[in-house]
């Protein structure tokens, strides 16, 4: 018995095309659904002084065990909540 299953686009086609996560955008470059800056998106996803230490918006950093390096995460629902209290 084999089980078929639906295509990736026609999963999507009743779903909403906002994505669950973003990643940050390359140095120089502009989130493509805000459009707001690498640097903007840090300040609003890393706790430092331009937050005072507690960041508005969620995000996760995906590391392999020991590296220093990871690869930043921003939660959509959260940067776009975040966006629209500013409103």
């Amino acid at each position: 018995m084999n089980a078929t299953l639906p295509s990736p686009s026609a999963a999507m086609a009743g779903e909403s095309l906002k994505p669950e996560w973003l990643r940050l955008p390359a140095p120089g470059s502009r989130c493509r659904f805000t459009g707001l800056s690498r640097s903007t998106l840090n300040e609003l996803t890393i706790p430092g002084p331009a937050n005072a230490g507690t960041p508005p918006v969620k995000s996760v950093v995906l590391r392999k065990r020991g590296a220093l390096r990871g690869i930043r995460l921003i939660s959509y629902d959260s940067l776009m909540g975040y966006l629209n209290e500013l409103a």
